[in-house]
Formats: C-alpha cells, sequence, structure tokens
C-alpha cells in the first residue's frame, strides 16, 4: 500500500527552520502500532495522521516513541498540508483530538496560520530538586502543567546557556521541561525537552506555549504576545490568552512531498 505524506517545518517561514513535522492524511484509521511504526521510521519529533470526517478532520499525533495528547507544530504543519494540497477553501480547519478534544487552524492572507488549542491547567509548585538538577541551573518559579514542568529565569541568556542532563531528564515522570524567560526581543523565549517521548530538545513546541501563554500573560500583563523558542533550529510564534483557550500563530514552509510504502 502506497501512502502520501508531506514534511513540513512549521513556526517558520524558511525550510530548515522551525520544527519539522510529517503529515499522512488517510481515508481511514491505520493501526494504532502501524502509525507508531511510521512515525518511528520518520524519526521526526511528530507525525501526524487525520481522517477527515462530518465536521473536519480527526487528528493524532506520535513521536518515535508514544501518541502524545496535543502537538502544536504537526497541527499547523497538517493545516498547511489541507490548505495547501488538498484543496481546502475555507479560511477554517476544525479538528478533533480523541485526546484533547476540538481544535481549530485558521488562514490569514499574510501567511499565518493560527491555532486554537485549550489553554493547559497550570499551578505553581515548590521547587523540585531532581528538575533543577536535570536542568542544572535553579528557577525563581516553577509550574506544574498537566504533562510539562514550567521552570522560569530571569534572563534570555540564561535560557541559551543551558545544558541539561538528559539522562537525569529522561527519569522524570512527565512529558517534558520547558524552561523560559524575559526575551531581548520579543516578549518571551522558551527552549523544550522530553528525552522521555525520544526528544532530547524540542526545536519549536507549539502545545507548551498553552502553558507559557497564560503565565507570561500574567506576568507581563498583556494578552498578546511574541516568542521565540530558542533551539538550534528557532522558531517564531505570536501567542494570544483568551482565558480557556490560547490561539499561537506562526508559518509554515514545505520541504518535502512523497510516498511511503506500507
Amino acid at each position: 500500500m502506497k501512502q502520501r505524506i508531506y514534511q513540513i517545518d512549521a513556526f517558520t517561514d524558511h525550510v530548515f527552520g522551525g520544527n519539522p513535522a510529517a503529515v499522512c492524511i488517510l481515508d481511514s484509521w491505520l493501526d494504532t502500532e502501524l502509525m507508531q511504526k511510521i512515525a518511528q521510521e520518520n524519526n521526526l519529533a511528530e507525525t501526524a495522521f487525520a481522517v477527515k470526517n462530518a465536521e473536519g478532520y480527526e487528528l493524532r499525533w506520535f513521536t518515535p516513541e508514544v501518541e502524545v495528547d496535543l502537538c502544536g507544530h504537526a497541527t499547523l504543519a497538517t493545516a498547511y498540508v489541507l490548505f495547501n494540497y488538498y484543496g481546502v477553501s475555507e479560511n477554517i480547519i476544525k479538528f478533533h483530538s480523541p485526546r484533547s478534544g476540538p481544535l481549530e487552524v485558521e488562514k490569514s492572507p499574510n501567511g499565518l496560520l493560527t491555532l486554537d488549542f485549550p489553554t493547559d491547567e497550570t499551578v505553581a509548585i515548590r521547587n523540585i530538586p531532581e528538575i533543577d538538577n536535570a536542568i542544572g541551573l535553579t528557577p525563581i518559579k516553577t509550574i506544574k502543567g498537566k504533562t510539562d514542568y514550567l521552570l522560569i529565569y530571569n534572563s534570555q541568556a540564561e535560557i541559551e546557556a543551558i545544558t541539561p542532563n538528559f539522562h537525569l531528564l529522561d527519569q522524570l515522570d512527565c512529558r517534558g521541561v520547558i524552561v523560559s524567560a524575559p526575551g531581548e526581543k520579543v516578549d518571551f523565549v522558551s527552549r523544550f525537552f522530553a528525552p522521555q517521548c525520544g526528544i532530547p530538545e524540542d526545536p519549536v513546541t507549539g502545545s507548551a506555549h498553552t502553558t507559557l501563554a497564560p503565565y507570561w500573560a500574567g506576568a507581563l500583563g498583556k494578552t498578546k504576545m511574541t516568542a521565540k523558542q530558542l533551539s538550534q533550529r528557532g522558531g517564531d510564534l505570536i501567542c494570544e490568552f483568551l482565558g480557556e483557550r490560547v490561539k499561537i500563530s506562526g508559518k509554515g514552509a514545505p520541504y518535502l512531498v512523497g510516498e511511503i510504502e506500507i
């Protein structure tokens, strides 16, 4: 069986930037084990699979090791594929995730794609020594989300200098750890580490901004913010905090259109 596959660099306007995601638009669902094997073979942070339904598209995401609850950059990549290769003429695509409920992506005339995601459930907690040791730098605040921890620091320079111990990070009971601080040219910057999901450092993490946006909206006293993820590839995002929802905007760049044999 042949299956069309696309690879899109998300949250960037150029190839080799942002976060690459593979996308497969299916006629019907494949076995979960097979989708996991395809994601492992692709060896990207995420591979997205979508199937059309009466209201839009059902959507699932896989890292090389696990299926995840929510993925921003692969959702943006899926919308990019549907808008550009599948003739979707509406400006909004409605997705449904079995794990995260209804999601939307809206296309703007300027090329921005805007994700409409649920806000993360967060609570401020005491610093956790095991996380601090793994990151190698004690934060000024620690926040626990549904699947990730968010560590807040004083400066962009601190975020850039972090060299985590991935062996220790891999032993933590969470999806990943976000580190963040005020930005020098944007409102806030971040990095994201998730070795337990097979992603030592994610280039750009849309879903992490459902945790970041509510924190920085409160800290900065504004609801619309610019953000940059400081990975080697780098990524640019615009976030808008709307209470129970977060809007996350960015661009996409196509890298590959191909066919896989499964």
